[in-house]
């Protein structure tokens, strides 16, 4: 093995990871998921899952990736000795594959809002953001498969270029930028007329709107927003040096994907209320509701342009570590092949994912299970693949892995935090995660 990707410093790592757990999860599916099972009893049961849930996850899926220094396909493999166990890592492969899939899509979309915008802008059109017709526009099949391409280009081209090189410098100019921005917004949104019913919404947890079928999405955003279960943040902590710690980047992490999905729950919601929208509107929230916010603010055209440019880097930085997780894999950490696995892994990806994009287009009468080609893509891999992903890596944690080793790679314990930890994850989460797995086929 030679040429092989590391992180440079640790920020660079944290932000990286950060901006693969913060993209599309927390800007645009948590803001509709809340708001169609009960705003605030979501946000609450999003809290309690990602803190209780996703935190020891995400720590666990660190630590088996700084012990094992390896792709995922054959780091179970040399942690057990037991080959079959690779198994995890090519149902974490799946999961990316068919997620970037999904994501590209919305990525798409974004990229045919920036076009259309920066359109109003050069022709000095005095036309308003909100008269962008979002159905109009996620109907054209060609328009939408042309964004999706040029997305997954996008995304191939910075994976291309590596981990240092790429993916750690635009993380770090893309993250601070977003959080600023979004900032902006959630001050503009709140000083709209009638915002505080929506604000009220998204705060206050109302216990009756609580359903079985809240918690299970609930739990999937936890899952989702962090990269769960994909195995993708194992391959980002196996180019981690010794030095890096597990649980304040882990800490870290959870910490900003909170913030930004609160930061966007705050952005929309006050608007929905101010302009009439119901919560209920479901996937194209943040197209629809966002322009209609900027529209009320001086030079709103440019402002909504720079923000549109950023949530396409939040979606870039998720895109490319699903991407970096099929191309580690594919190349064995050896960087010489980078190039030509990137670029077929991402042609296979396009390929596939055509029906996807046409689903709310003319492939829009096709419903089965969990609805649309989209939304079965999303529940397969949100409900399915992502959860048994993670059950395995925690079954190989807590039952097979030696528990020294474990708490050497855990680091300074000033808190004593490993030995709850380790418990958590050697006995409860597994029973947590089959249970809730079992209870959605009920």
């Amino acid at each position: 093995m030679h040429n092989e990707s590391q992180w440079k410093s640790s920020m660079g790592f944290i932000l990286a990871s950060a901006g693969s757990a913060i993209g599309l999860g927390a800007m645009w599916k948590f803001p509709y998921m809340a708001g169609i099972y009960g705003g605030g009893a979501f946000l609450l049961m999003f809290l309690i899952f990602t803190l209780f849930v996703g935190l020891p996850l995400l720590m666990m899926e660190f630590t088996v990736g700084k012990i094992g220094k390896t792709y995922t396909t054959k780091i179970y493999e040399k942690l057990t000795n037991k080959k079959w166990l690779n198994i995890i890592g090519w149902n974490g492969n799946l999961a990316v594959f068919i997620l970037f899939g999904f994501y590209s899509v919305i990525g798409g979309w974004i990229i045919i809002y920036i076009f259309n915008v920066a359109l109003q802008i050069l022709s000095l059109n005095a036309g308003q953001l909100g008269q962008i017709q979002f159905e109009s526009i996620i109907s054209n099949p060609w328009l939408t498969i042309v964004g999706q391409g040029i997305f997954i280009l996008l995304t191939m081209i910075i994976v291309m270029m590596g981990v240092e090189k790429g993916l750690e410098k635009a993380s770090k100019f893309m993250m601070p930028l977003l959080f600023i921005f979004l900032v902006i917004i959630v001050t503009k949104s709140l000083s709209l007329e009638g915002s505080f019913e929506g604000l009220k919404y998204i705060l206050q947890p109302r216990v009756e709107d609580i359903s079985i079928e809240g918690i299970l999405f609930a739990l999937g955003q936890s899952f989702f927003t962090l990269s769960l279960g994909t195995t993708g943040m194992i391959t980002y902590a196996s180019y981690a040096s010794k030095e890096m710690t597990i649980k304040t980047s882990a800490i870290s992490i959870v910490a900003m994907n909170i913030l930004v999905s609160i930061l966007a729950g705050l952005a929309i919601f006050p608007a929905i209320s101010a302009f009439g929208y119901s919560p209920t509107e479901g996937p194209g929230l943040l197209f629809k509701v966002l322009p209609k916010v900027f529209d009320q603010m001086a030079y709103g055209q440019g402002f909504y342009l720079i923000f549109l440019i950023l949530f396409l880097f939040a979606a870039l930085t998720s895109s490319i570590s699903l991407l970096e997780l099929n191309v580690s894999n594919f190349t064995k950490n050896d960087n010489s092949k980078r190039k030509p696995v990137a670029f077929y892994t991402s042609l296979l990806v396009f390929i596939i994912s055509i029906p996807a994009t046409l689903s709310f287009g003319s492939l829009s009468h096709i419903k089965f299970a969990a609805g649309t080609i989209f939304d079965n893509m999303d529940f397969l891999v949100s409900n399915i693949l992502m959860p048994l992903g993670a059950l395995g890596t925690t079954l190989v944690v807590g039952q097979l892995l030696n528990k020294q080793e474990l708490k050497a790679h855990f680091g300074n314990d000033r808190f004593k935090l490993f030995i709850p930890w380790y418990y958590l994850i050697k006995f409860i989460l597994p029973i947590v995660i089959i249970l809730i797995f079992v209870v959605q086929f009920i």
